[in-house]
Formats: C-alpha cells, structure tokens, sequence
C-alpha cells in the first residue's frame, strides 16, 4: 500500500521542531509496512498558498501512484479536491474547532476554516477525530474514529528527579512547575500560569520553568526534572504534553479543556481545576506539591502506544481501500 499523507505542519529548516506528533505517526506507519510519501505545505492563511499547494499536488499526484491520500489537519483535506483517491483525513483541534483570537473568539478565517472542515468530513471515505469532544461539530450522519496521537514508550523514559536536574544542570531543591507550550499563542494563556504561581508563591515558594523552543528529545528529561505540570489552554484537540507528562508519571494540573479531564480521571495526585480562576489553579498547584510523590500516570497511558494505535490506523486504511464498513475505533 502507498499512502500520501497530505500535512500543513511539517518540519522545515525555520521550523525544525514542528509537530513531533505527525513525524512520530508517519516513521510508527512506515514501520507498519506501508509506504508513506508526505506532501506538507504552509498555508499561513493566504488563499495564494493554497491555489500554489493545490496545484503542485495535482501535479505529484498525476506523476505518482498512490493508493489513497491521507490529510492531516482540516488545512491539509482541502487540498485533494476534487478527489482523486480514497481519502482519510485527522482532524486535530483548532481546524475543526476553529481559530481563535485573543479575547477566545473564533475568527472570520477561522469559521470558514471549520464549514470547510465540516464539508470535507461529509465527504471523506474516512474521519478520525483526535478527541471525543470534537465529535459535535462532525454531521451526525458522518461515522468517526477517535484516535489520539500516540506515546513512543521507548522515547519517554522515567528516571529519578535527581538525575534528570543534573542532566539539564536545574538546582535540586527547588519547586519547578513545568509550563509546556508558546508564551505568544493566546491559546496557551501562559499569563495565566503565571498569575497562579504568583499566588502560590504567597504560601508556597515555587518556579514556573517554561518549557517551550527545546530539542523535543530534551522534553522527556524536564518532564522528570519537574514536579508537576500545570496547563491552561482554553482550547486543544488532545494536548500531547498532558499525555507525555503522565506517561513521565508527572502530576498534572489543568483546566477542564479537550479530553484532559478524561485523561486525568482516577489518576490520583492530578487535578483538573473545578473553575479557571488563577486563584483555584494555585490552590490546586499547592495541594499537588504538597502531596510530594509522583503519579502512576504511566499505566494509564498504555492504551495510547503508538504500536497499538497504528494498527487502528492501517486497518482504517485497508477498510477504505476494501470499501468495507470498519467498526468506529473509541481510544
């Protein structure tokens, strides 16, 4: 089978550690046996991006055999139209949940952004949502398959606090909450991290250790160097930083935002904020690093290996190609 994944995001020489999560699942597929050529393009929000993008796809795909094409993000399924081939396609937050602003509003782009992503999903052979709570926006006539992105394992290992703080050179005495996530994205609200540890440093001497332009590679390390996780996105698709951050058994304190309170659920000495006040998160933060012990967050992870994830994937992929009806996969 040859596949060709079709993507906004991909890493480039300006971009070199962009969207880990996508060239984990194509290197996870290859390794499944399926040949995987990715076309990645940037839209950057200008309709010239597209026509140019859309116009070399045509082109690659008149010269290449592939068996169908799989798009991801709702930027990349608006490329293979009219459709060529079998297509499956990952919607992944913020296109199917549409672009915000600032102030949490969706802007004009990015209502547009979401109708064209409701249409491509009504005619798409196949739909995988990275999240349950994306499930409304879809037509209810349209099946879905909820597949998160995975957790390499074997790239996530847990080690001692002590050794991971001498490794990135970190003072061994100090609390460090771990803030993973672009201070300039709104949706990130690193502001709002930061006015709950200012309010725990009133009771609670603590350090807010921004985690953000790092080799991914480095991400694992720090995640076992800190002693909790604090996350207050107003909008995600299936945040992999809680993910990775459990799979470390590092407690994680969040707002109630995408699957995170799914996530988090009977996983002791985590919290999910009962409201987003700075105030409630601190307190939350405190009761955390208070308790002083880290999380069996490893285990409950172990469904969302990217071995076993993949294996839904191809079997979606042999599903369209067979023109058979997959029962929808729920992870």
């Amino acid at each position: 089978m040859r596949v060709l994944m079709v993507t906004s995001e991909w890493p480039t020489a300006d971009l070199p550690r962009a969207v880990p999560f996508i060239v984990r699942q194509v290197e996870f597929v290859r390794r499944a046996g399926i040949d995987v050529d990715v076309f990645h393009f940037r839209g950057s929000q200008r309709l010239v991006n597209y026509v140019k993008a859309w116009r070399r796809l045509r082109r690659k795909l008149r010269q290449e055999r592939y068996d169908l094409v799989h798009a991801q993000f709702g930027q990349g399924a608006v490329l293979p139209w009219p459709k060529p081939l079998p297509l499956v396609v990952t919607f992944r937050g913020c296109d199917l949940l549409g672009v915000k602003d600032c102030q949490g509003r969706i802007t004009n782009k990015g209502r547009i952004l979401q109708r064209l992503c409701q249409l491509v999903a009504a005619r798409a052979d196949a739909v995988v949502l990275v999240s349950q709570h994306m499930r409304p926006l879809i037509p209810p006539r349209v099946p879905v398959h909820i597949i998160p992105s995975g957790i390499d394992f074997d790239g996530l290992p847990c080690m001692p606090q002590e050794e991971a703080r001498r490794q990135l050179g970190l003072p061994p005495g100090e609390r460090l909450v771990l803030f993973v996530g672009s201070p300039r994205d709104p949706r990130k609200r690193y502001y709002l991290a930061n006015q709950a540890i200012e309010i725990l440093n009133r009771t609670l001497p603590t350090k807010l250790f921004l985690g953000w332009d790092i080799c991914h590679s480095k991400v694992p390390i720090l995640m076992n160097a800190c002693d909790a996780l604090v996350f207050t996105s107003s909008q995600e698709g299936s945040p992999n930083a809680v993910k990775e951050a459990l799979a470390c058994n590092l407690p994680v304190v969040s707002v109630a935002v995408a699957d995170v309170p799914f996530r988090l659920q009977g996983i002791e000495g985590c919290e999910v904020c009962a409201d987003e006040r700075p105030e409630t998160i601190a307190a939350a933060l405190g009761r955390v690093l208070r308790r002083g012990r880290r999380i069996n967050g490893r285990d409950a992870m172990r469904n969302l290996d990217e071995n076993v994830l993949t294996q839904h994937l191809v079997k979606i992929y042999h599903s369209v190609l067979e023109g058979k009806n997959l029962e929808p996969v729920e992870v």
